[in-house]
């Protein structure tokens, strides 16, 4: 492809006469000390010494250098004061220095004072609510005063938004320093995929905009590498091929190479080794690049399973949220397709739901096709719920008459719409904070683009509300009898509600009742209009697999099978792996039979694996104890306490029929364990020593009999069928 490279980048020049030597920068300060040392404050703004990063209230700090820096957020924006330098002599052409937060140049600035008079002066960039607490590099030309006494003042006078400033490692050179350009652009006529992106983590981000023939189609806030990436994200610019795309960087230093080293490409740079990266979950979908975290939209559609996803294409960390989205014919092995909503004038795409509208109720649909059509919190100012559709599920088209359902309050979010059969309506349930209560509001429409608020559930009558965001609600039958059919109402957290629901209201017939008992899974979604002749219920949650080193961050947890079963307490919902997990099943061990004592010999001492499956069903009677240890990691069972523990993480996980049937999956990046025929599902993050393949069981109590016992070294399912 050729590339129109036209940048408004300049190179750096030294301003000291050719053949002369500058002399070497002289640090006025850099604030590393515990104290300011022979530094003068007045007031409280400036607290007792340099802060340590971010201040406890303060909305994240980066950009400065080493640990400390001059932050007047001490006790908040109420608070004042100043922050006086020593006298120095001027001795260099610049002074240069990094600052940030308020924009006043009276009350929240630097100013250099010589012969007592206010010189120069130099303030942060924020004047308006939002903004960035990030440092950014300044410089004042001071060759006019070589050889006068100066004094540093940072002045801290204002009240309220933005009532701080951040100042850090300030200096004296014969160099000007590079300074901080403007929409700085480049220009390219695509005629590949790909714009392979260079990001650092941890460096200030940017605000780059991407424009199609100048228009203007998305904003994100991207950490530039300027020198060595630590990765490359790519954009994927194949929809605008042969169309002019310029990619505008609000401020970027003039000697940055970031825009330069942007590669037309039809790969993915850096890729060589996608799916085997080290830190890469090998039966857990993650995406090829940046962050991850809830799933959205799981909807069966033209014989696959989608799975949509929050998705950051362009950070290691959370923001910029599209929708990712991968698909799959089996539930194991996925393909990602790319993003399929960007955030746009309403603000980023938060989460939500997908329908197929089979009936086309919503006129979405096209040539007989039915639509699928996605359904998402627009979380901008005001947060609204918006609709994208598709007949063909690769391509999506929001909707012109967006948004759908207008903001109820500022914290509604994460919209669950499903088709009601029995009152042939859809039926959207949404989180909303009322009144700094959580609650549920239910509403209801023909057609997926007029709705009307049906009902509101605020839960367990404590005042507080439950049930906090990305609620998930569904129909399952009790045992296997869909005469005694239930309603599930679910929460990120994985809490739960059982109930009745008559297409208006649901009424809940017990308090709370916990999900999953570990940690690391948020949520968690179910997957709509899978084929009656399947009938069951599929869950994903978000496995909080934190993948430092990578390209990539977070996954998502193995399909789940949800069942409502019956138990003495009322209905319980389990969760256990889907059956198509046992396609992974490379070598299997088989112990079956085996009855285990006190210092007896460990029968799955010949397995090795890196990725395991293992079941277990075993008869442990009232004082058996038992502890399996897969790569490092340990899972006990006590029957006297009836009690499971992962990684001395403990939870009830009762005998069924004197029994216990236990299950454990372990990852590069996790375990889940599952107990009690799943009414206890323990997901864990963890990371076993890449050199640790050991399994092993122990009686540590009385006599365990198993009546199986299995150990499966697994396959990845990033290998193709």
């Amino acid at each position: 492809m050729k590339t129109l490279l036209k940048t408004t980048l300049l190179c750096l020049a030294a301003l000291v006469a050719p053949g002369l030597r500058a002399a070497e920068d002289i640090l006025i300060a850099d604030f590393e000390g515990t104290n300011y040392g022979s530094w003068k404050t007045t007031g409280e703004a400036f607290g007792p010494g340099p802060a340590r990063g971010t201040l406890p209230g303060q909305m994240r700090v980066d950009g400065f250098k080493g640990r400390g820096l001059v932050s007047s957020f001490h006790k908040g924006d109420g608070s004042t004061g100043t922050l006086t330098s020593p006298e120095f002599q001027i001795d260099r052409k610049f002074i240069s220095f990094l600052i940030g937060g308020g924009k006043d140049a009276e009350k929240t600035c630097m100013n250099l004072l010589v012969e007592g008079k206010v010189v120069r002066v130099a303030t942060g960039p924020n004047d308006r609510p939002g903004g960035s607490e990030a440092l950014a590099p300044d410089a004042w030309d001071v060759g006019e005063f070589a050889g006068k006494t100066a004094v540093l003042q940072i002045v801290d006078q204002a009240k309220g938004g933005w009532g701080h400033i951040n100042v850090d490692q300030i200096a004296q050179s014969d160099r000007r320093p590079p300074r901080l350009m403007a929409n700085a652009k480049r220009e390219f006529k695509i005629g590949q995929r790909y714009l392979n992106i260079p990001i650092k983590n941890g460096v200030p981000t940017r605000k780059v905009t991407t424009l199609v023939d100048g228009r203007a189609e998305v904003v994100n806030d991207i950490g530039l590498a300027n020198g060595e990436p630590d990765w490359w994200a790519p954009m994927d610019v194949g929809a605008w091929r042969g169309k002019t795309v310029t990619l505008q960087v609000d401020k970027l230093s003039e000697d940055s190479t970031a825009l330069s080293s942007i590669v037309p490409s039809d790969t993915i740079k850096g890729a060589e080794n996608l799916y085997r990266e080290p830190l890469r979950g090998q039966f857990h979908f993650s995406p090829q690049r940046g962050w991850n975290n809830d799933p959205n939209g799981l909807v069966w559609f033209n014989g696959e399973y989608h799975l949509f996803f929050q998705h950051n294409p362009y950070g290691w960390g959370w923001g910029n949220m599209h929708w990712g989205h991968a698909v799959s014919r089996d539930l194991i092995h996925w393909e990602e397709l790319g993003d399929v909503i960007a955030p746009d004038s309403f603000g980023p795409m938060f989460s939500g739901s997908a329908v197929v509208d089979s009936r086309n109720t919503s006129g979405l649909g096209k040539d007989g096709k039915p639509p699928l059509v996605l359904i998402y919190t627009a979380a901008g100012n005001p947060s609204v719920q918006c609709i994208a559709s598709s007949t063909d599920g690769r391509t999506f088209t929001k909707y012109a008459g967006n948004p759908v359902v207008k903001q109820v309050t500022g914290g509604n979010r994460d919209p669950k719409v499903f088709w009601h059969g029995p009152t042939r309506k859809w039926v959207m349930v949404l989180y909303v904070e009322l009144k700094k209560v959580h609650t549920i509001h239910f509403f209801t429409s023909p057609n997926l683009r007029d709705w009307t608020l049906a009902s509101i559930t605020e839960g367990d009558p404590d005042g507080k509300g439950f049930l906090f965001e990305c609620p998930d609600f569904f129909e399952l039958p009790v045992d296997g009898d869909a005469a005694k059919a239930k309603w599930v109402l679910t929460a990120a957290n994985s809490e739960y509600a059982v109930g009745t629901f008559d297409g208006v209201r649901f009424t809940m017939e017990h308090k709370k009742l916990p999900g999953h008992r570990g940690r690391g899974f948020y949520a968690a979604q179910t997957f709509s209009d899978i084929p009656a002749r399947d009938g069951r219920r599929i869950q994903i949650g978000w496995f909080q697999t934190e993948t430092k080193g990578m390209p990539f961050n977070q996954a998502m947890t193995i399909p789940l099978e949800l069942k409502l079963t019956a138990t003495p307490e009322g209905p319980r919902l389990t969760m256990n792996p889907v059956r198509e997990l046992a396609a992974l099943r490379g070598k299997s061990h088989r112990f079956d039979g085996v009855t285990l004592q006190v210092g007896g010999a460990n029968p799955l001492a010949g397995v090795s694996a890196e990725l395991v499956e293992l079941q277990a069903e075993f008869e442990p009677g009232d004082a058996g104890e038992v502890t399996f240890t897969v790569r490092g990691a340990t899972i006990g069972y006590s029957g006297a306490r009836q009690e499971l523990s992962v990684n001395g993480h403990r939870v009830p996980a009762p005998l069924r029929a004197g029994q216990q049937r236990l299950t454990i999956f372990c990852d590069r990046t996790g375990l889940e364990v599952f107990a009690s025929d799943g009414l206890a599902y323990v997901p864990m993050p963890f990371q076993p020593k890449a050199d640790d393949l050991a399994l092993a069981v122990q009686a540590k109590s009385g006599g365990i009999r198993f009546i199986r016992l299995e150990a499966h070294e697994l396959i990845s399912a990033w290998n193709r069928p």
